[in-house]
């Protein structure tokens, strides 16, 4: 999972950016509002956290601003502008929520999920693939309910492969799944994270595997 977090105050961008983290998600974080709206267009992240206040405007113009361009990113706006009218105008604007700070990170942790959730039409924090399960809340993998000890980037290969099973999913798709913005990606960098994943799998007995697809990517199919 990859989150765009468009926010000017270092110390709330900081704290966001550690709190996602931990959650084992990619953080691209961007100051401007023009900056915002070139990220958003590659369409490369699963949501958006928008401050309103920001250097060059207010973040609430982004969003429909991306609806017009057909971008349907979930966006969540978080802001210091907590009055009713304001809460509405967020709303009315095409964001998917709107969380006034101070706030609690569980809280939006909690509210990112859900507007994720809803994005993908999942109504439930699970997805299953045949004996593998991977759970959305609570970010981890199983197989016939025995967990699976994966690293972060494994997880973010998994849950990119798995919320596609059975569909090829290019290299470009999962390296933009596992890498920010900031991080320098060498040739053929996914290969290891997909090779350590595909042991697992196998050594925890997940009736799948994670076919090459060469000169493209990679398939999780189930095993007959």
């Amino acid at each position: 999972m990859r989150i765009l977090v468009v926010e000017d105050e270092p110390e709330i961008a900081s704290l966001l950016r550690t709190a996602l983290e931990r959650q084992d998600i990619v953080v691209d974080h961007v100051v401007l509002l023009a900056d915002a709206e070139e990220a958003a267009r590659r369409g490369v992240h699963d949501a958006i956290i928008l401050d309103r206040r920001l250097p060059d405007g207010d973040g609430l113009t982004l969003v429909p601003r991306l609806r017009s361009l057909g971008v349907a990113i979930p966006v969540i706006v978080l802001t210091a502008r907590r009055d009713l009218p304001d809460r509405i105008e967020g709303l009315n604007c095409g964001a998917d929520d709107y969380l006034t700070k101070p706030f609690a990170l569980e809280e939006l942790l909690a509210r990112l999920r859900t507007v994720l959730r809803r994005a993908a039409g999942l109504g439930v924090n699970e997805v299953r693939f045949g004996t593998l399960t991977f759970n959305l809340h609570h970010r981890a993998a199983s197989v016939a309910n025995s967990p699976v000890h994966l690293s972060r980037r494994e997880l973010l290969v998994l849950e990119t492969l798995i919320r596609r099973g059975g569909r090829t999913v290019s290299r470009s798709v999962l390296e933009e799944a596992v890498y920010g913005f900031q991080e320098e990606i060498q040739p053929n960098a996914i290969d290891p994270h997909v090779s350590r994943l595909r042991r697992k799998l196998t050594e925890a007995g997940a009736a799948v595997e994670i076919r090459s697809v060469r000169g493209i990517g990679y398939l999780l199919r189930q095993l007959p």
